[in-house]
């Protein structure tokens, strides 16, 4: 019980991955017995910051990949947690995004390049976008005005549908990217839950708070003994589909009822 037997020691970045650094050290000075992150950016600096203290990281795109974990069954080091990395996510919502505008043939990805994660994304989606007889127009930001001026691109590019990828800075300007793709009329899918809540059309993606509440059992095991390494990483085993009404007639958007029938959440 928090206050109890448990003291939290809380940090947010508040999406601003420099600022990382100074409050992983901070952590570290505090001699915490576990470290929680969310985020492949803030598991990769709690990383940087110790090799010692473990490591229980939350919602990471890519942990193998990023150089996070050893393997998802073996960790080793002092990292172990959950992984949103359920098989071939962005293909998948490629196909959310066919099912609703048929005859898309571009289409925008809005990535963070600061993201470690982003880069398989984006051969993910490349490749899924073959496969489906897209083409890609892949954007970057790493802030609001950033994401402003991917938007504006997006109307000069002539794109008929886009994909966000799953990032913090996205999260925390969830309502900004939902009233730029109303305004451009953009048929838009998120890979995380709270962009349909804040005015996204569909969020295609593994439960984040799920994830979140695993990390309290890896958190348990370790400070009864257990090594972070030692213990495998956990992945998402289903997605949710989450779709927005309001959202879909606001750009004059009719939703397959085929679709309807699958959503595991309806908006309206």
């Amino acid at each position: 019980m928090e206050g109890q037997n448990v003291v939290i020691a809380s940090r947010w970045a508040e999406g601003g991955y420099d600022r990382l650094p100074a409050l992983l050290a901070d952590l570290v000075r505090l001699k915490v017995d576990v470290i929680v992150t969310l985020g492949g950016a803030a598991t990769k600096a709690a990383q940087q910051a110790t090799r010692t203290i473990p490591i229980v990281m939350t919602a990471v795109n890519d942990p193998v990949g990023s150089g996070l974990v050893s393997s998802l069954a073996h960790p080793g080091g002092n990292v172990t947690g959950t992984s949103l990395m359920a098989p071939d996510v962005v293909g998948k919502q490629l196909e959310v995004l066919k099912t609703v505008v048929p005859r898309v043939s571009r289409v925008a990805l809005l990535r963070n390049p600061d993201n470690p994660a982003s880069e398989l994304q984006l051969r993910e989606a490349e490749s899924a976008a073959q496969a489906l007889a897209m083409r890609l127009q892949t954007l970057e930001a790493r802030g609001p005005l950033e994401i402003e001026r991917a938007f504006a691109a997006m109307t000069r590019e002539r794109v008929g549908a886009l994909v966000v990828l799953t990032d913090a800075i996205f999260t925390n300007q969830r309502r900004q990217i939902a009233q730029l793709a109303a305004e451009k009329r953009l048929p838009t899918v998120y890979g995380h839950g709270e962009h349909a809540a804040a005015g996204g059309l569909i969020t295609y993606s593994p439960n984040l708070f799920d994830l979140e509440r695993r990390a309290a059992t890896f958190v348990d095991k370790i400070l009864k003994g257990a090594k972070p390494g030692d213990l495998p990483v956990e992945q998402p085993t289903k997605l949710e589909l989450i779709i927005n009404l309001k959202a879909a007639k606001a750009i004059g958007l009719t939703i397959p009822p085929s679709l309807l029938q699958r959503a595991d959440q309806i908006i309206d």
